[in-house]
């Protein structure tokens, strides 16, 4: 054999050692894609950078995360963790209900209680959340990691809302929810749904009249300066889930699939803390930037006239999800049950 064909086989060889061991390499530090449905600094992208932190500093994997706008909105995401091409998204169930309606339980109004403690030992103990919740986002090809509460609704509107009759002719934007529209129809506004990019400018030229939100993400986006009159309402919590592409999940090994769920544990035990007095925070943030807005809490009574109206919306969900939400919202009712009897 001759010097130069020697030589290019031994350069062959080492190219594919080399390729060999950049593949063996990949597999064993990889790359992960995460993105997620909120600012910098919201509650969303402090659990993802918590993830992040957790598996960067105990294993050679590296996570990627996106923010809102960066690979498109909620659906966006959701479908590109579908198709394997993101590893983890973070998307609240108020745009999974399409996918999951069962994921739509969250929008029933009066049926989560809006105290803090309570919320959060709800969360970590829930049969519904923790066992049944999985099965049902596994049917769609998601692995379920982590569910978590992101902090109470407030209703914005162009003017304080104290009764039902406060709603009538005020169209409210919602998310893309069949049932979260049933919700606000119940309450007699007009339901509108429209993409998160779009809210902004829509209450700015009346397009819309109002719309809910945490309190952060009110302050984050700046909705308190085109829509200055908060009413706390106390119907329920924003509530968000993180997942994994279930193909992608089921294909790692024994020690990836505990370091990721020990990184969701992690990450929801600090939001946990960061969510505890956010709300406060944010408020007090909004009243600072801003003389024009108002803020209404509803007393019982107030709130009696609004929760009158749930049931309707409990029907609907029961209509819309058949046997396996009536046992969901069955076994929703008895957990939550537990953790405000203990």
């Amino acid at each position: 054999m001759s010097s130069i064909s020697k030589f290019k086989k031994l350069a062959g060889i080492s190219a594919f050692a080399f390729a060999a061991m950049t593949a063996a390499n990949s597999v064993n530090a990889a790359n992960w894609r995460y993105a997620h449905e909120e600012y910098e600094g919201d509650v969303q992208d402090v659990f993802a950078y918590d993830f992040k932190e957790y598996i960067e500093e105990n294993s050679d994997h590296t996570i990627q995360v996106y923010r809102f706008g960066e690979l498109g909105e909620s659906d966006d995401i959701m479908e590109q963790t579908q198709a394997g091409i993101l590893n983890f998204v973070n998307q609240s169930p108020g745009f999974t209900g399409a996918l999951i309606p069962e994921a739509q339980i969250f929008f029933i109004p009066y049926l989560m209680p809006t105290d803090m403690d309570t919320v959060i030992e709800f969360f970590r103990e829930s049969e519904a959340i923790n066992q049944m919740f999985p099965k049902l986002y596994a049917k769609n090809g998601l692995e379920l990691l982590k569910m978590y509460p992101e902090g109470e609704m407030v209703v914005t509107a162009n003017e304080p809302i104290t009764s039902p009759s406060d709603f009538n002719n005020k169209k409210i934007r919602v998310m893309t929810n069949p049932l979260l529209s049933e919700t606000y129809d119940a309450f007699g506004a007009t339901p509108t749904p429209l993409p998160w990019g779009e809210v902004y400018g829509a209450l700015q030229t009346n397009m819309i009249q109002g719309q809910e939100n945490p309190i952060f993400w009110i302050e984050s986006g700046g909705l308190y300066e085109v829509s200055p009159h908060l009413t706390f309402t106390k119907h329920g919590w924003f509530t968000t889930a993180m997942m994994a592409n279930k193909d992608f999940y089921d294909g790692l090994s024994g020690e990836d699939q505990k370091l990721i769920q020990d990184a969701a544990d992690y990450a929801f035990e600090e939001i946990i803390k960061h969510i505890q007095g956010l709300s406060e925070r944010s408020l007090e943030k909004i009243k600072k930037a801003s003389d024009e807005v108002t803020v209404t809490r509803l007393n019982d009574e107030q709130i009696e006239a609004f929760k009158a109206r749930a049931p309707q919306v409990e029907e609907k969900f029961i209509e819309m999800t058949g046997e396996s939400g009536k046992e969901l919202l069955n076994q929703f009712k008895e957990d939550l049950k537990e953790v405000q009897n203990d």
